[in-house]
């Protein structure tokens, strides 16, 4: 048994979720997003229990580290990081972005287009990256600020697929072409499995001291003056 914990609550919808290799077998969802930090620890525990798995049969720990929200991403890593520590187990980090882009395939099975996930960052800025059928990166993970022609290069080629929560932007600037199409789609535990299981098996593991965000820009606040 190769046992995955997985977590994600990097979006609006958090998993958590455990594999047996990139196999689901019990995920569980909160789709409230100022909740995902008391959501998290019960659901871990929840996902163990109803699946009669002991927290030290667990193989590793797979977690989106960015981009996304700020306060759920150190929270996720926060969380694995310290359940890698205490069980010595490897910590598996994945972007988020791919993620999506894993996801989308998996629904869209379009061999010759290109996904581009979008999570919005204000304004007319997105955080996002550009991937074939196979998740090979055209375009990495990035901060973006969308204008009139942006992509327009590529969807000359082939068809792209947008989605995400930032995709509406460009939606609003290129929504005639033919080869744009803009989807509905989510994070889904299967995809999050099948990355983690595939990082596993290449023992592509991240430091538990030293992995970090992948925030893609700098936290930026105003301090209240005194």
């Amino acid at each position: 048994m190769d046992y995955i914990l997985n977590i994600h609550i990097a979006t609006e919808r958090a998993i958590v979720a455990i594999c047996n290799g990139e196999k689901v077998m019990d995920t569980i969802t909160n789709e409230d997003p100022k909740g995902h930090a008391a959501f998290l620890h019960e659901a871990i525990h929840k996902v163990l229990h109803n699946n009669d798995i002991s927290i030290d049969s667990l193989n590793a720990i797979g977690v989106t580290n960015g981009p996304g929200s700020y306060t759920g991403i150190r929270v996720g890593l926060a969380a694995a990081k310290g359940l890698c520590y205490a069980l010595q187990i490897p910590l598996i980090t994945f972007s988020t972005l791919e993620a999506m882009a894993v996801s989308a395939i998996e629904e869209i099975k379009d061999k010759n287009a290109f996904y581009c996930p979008m999570i919005d960052a204000r304004r007319m800025e997105v955080f996002t990256a550009l991937y074939d059928a196979d998740i090979n990166p055209v375009e990495q993970p990035a901060a973006k600020i969308l204008v009139d022609d942006s992509y327009l290069e590529y969807l000359a080629a082939r068809p792209i697929y947008f989605f995400g929560n930032g995709s509406a932007k460009l939606q609003n600037l290129i929504h005639d072409h033919q080869n744009a199409h803009f989807i509905s789609s989510e994070i889904e535990a299967n995809g999050i499995c099948k990355i983690s299981f595939e990082k596993y098996k290449k023992c592509q593991f991240d430091s538990v001291a030293y992995a970090e965000p992948s925030y893609l820009k700098e936290f930026l606040f105003m301090q209240k003056q005194a």
